[in-house]
């Protein structure tokens, strides 16, 4: 049986590209269908912003005339000129068991990468650090996040049998919410806030962070700097990030830290756990996707930890423990009972580190890929 490769090349392919998971992971519970239009936003060339900068191609892998896997090669200039690697990205990546599929998939996007001039092809990997990234490689009986990736145990098999190998890994927690806050990080909280004359934003409405929103990004920028694969976010690129998602956070699950100046020191944002509504919507936002989300944000017993960043001139000064110290008074009040970290890099032992005052257990990990094609 032979397999046809089709590139997309229109928006009903790309449609047909977004929707291929629903069928492949129909009736799987760990699996997190993402909202099929969030997908469009940044799958799609006039909607997002990366384009400026990024080479794209996707391509379908047809068996039998059925859709049998699906795979998006990404060269990213401004990645290449911080780098110095040439190295092209692959992502939304998924196919059905069969190697001739995966085969047909990862051929097709390194003969275009080696036609570009690129040296090795590595991921999972987004347009952005703020993207789904890595490949799940334990945890397969876990609940999935809305900011992670799902895959059957199956992809790494396949990856390594076509010559790919470890370049980074990505491991997650699931942290219990004790019923009281140890007092050894309340006291670290108040002599942090105390000698760096730092002060806790009172945000009761959306409307209170909106003014911080585009600082938001520039500490981000700052402080993800040296990780992994980072490339700084561009003004447009934040614009979008804002537009999209800061409509439906909770002020009251977002901690931001300010200094004398009123600059931002550090922020974290968290937000009740989506899996279960976004598990319901089943890719759509209407006609009761948007309900089952509300529903989820008012209601929860668990909490996913998105984005926290300390600014670089205040890293190693214990302002972590300040974050930390407003999140779980809050997760505590909300009756939260797990908090999920979400990917942390396997060697970034600092941020593993800020965990030890809790109970927890590492359930996941995921990792990042590379094939040398010279």
């Amino acid at each position: 049986m032979s397999i046809v490769i089709k590139e997309v090349v229109s928006k009903r392919d790309l449609k047909k590209f977004i929707t291929f998971p629903d069928k492949l992971y129909a009736g799987n519970k760990y699996w997190i269908p993402p909202l099929h239009s969030e997908e469009m936003n940044t799958l799609h060339k006039d909607k997002n912003p990366a384009f400026d900068f990024c080479d794209v191609k996707y391509w379908l892998a047809y068996k039998d005339g059925k859709i049998a896997g699906r795979i998006a090669g990404i060269i990213i200039t401004r990645y290449i000129e911080k780098w110095k690697n040439k190295y092209t990205r692959f992502g939304w990546v998924d196919f059905i068991d069969d190697d001739n599929v995966s085969k047909s998939l990862f051929n097709t996007l390194e003969t275009w990468a080696k036609e570009k001039g690129m040296d090795a092809v590595h991921g999972p990997l987004g347009f952005t650090d703020l993207d789904p990234e890595g490949m799940l490689i334990e945890g397969f009986d876990e609940l999935g996040t809305i900011v992670t990736i799902y895959n059957y145990p199956y992809y790494s098999e396949h990856l390594e049998r076509l010559g790919y190998k470890k370049d980074v890994d990505w491991i997650e927690f699931e942290v219990k919410v004790p019923d009281k806050l140890p007092e050894k990080i309340e006291r670290i909280a108040a002599v942090v806030k105390k000698k760096n004359k730092l002060h806790i934003l009172k945000a009761n409405k959306s409307k209170d962070i909106l003014p911080y929103t585009k600082e938001i990004f520039y500490v981000i920028n700052e402080a993800f700097e040296p990780l992994y694969g980072v490339v700084p976010l561009t003004e447009k690129q934040i614009d979008k990030y804002i537009k999209q998602y800061f409509g439906m956070i909770r002020p009251d699950f977002v901690s931001i830290i300010l200094d004398e100046q009123n600059k931002i020191a550090a922020f974290g944002i968290t937000m009740p756990s989506m899996s279960k509504a976004f598990q319901k919507a089943k890719g759509q936002l209407f006609p009761f996707g948007f309900f089952y989300i509300m529903k989820a944000l008012k209601k929860n017993d668990r909490v996913d930890l998105f984005l926290v960043a300390v600014r670089p001139d205040l890293q190693g000064r214990g302002v972590n423990s300040l974050l930390f110290n407003e999140f779980f008074k809050v997760f505590v009040n909300n009756k939260i009972t797990k908090a999920e970290t979400n990917p942390e890099l396997e060697s970034n032992t600092k941020v593993q580190a800020q965990w030890k005052f809790f109970e927890r257990r590492q359930h996941k990990r995921r990792r990042c890929y590379i094939k040398q094609l010279k």
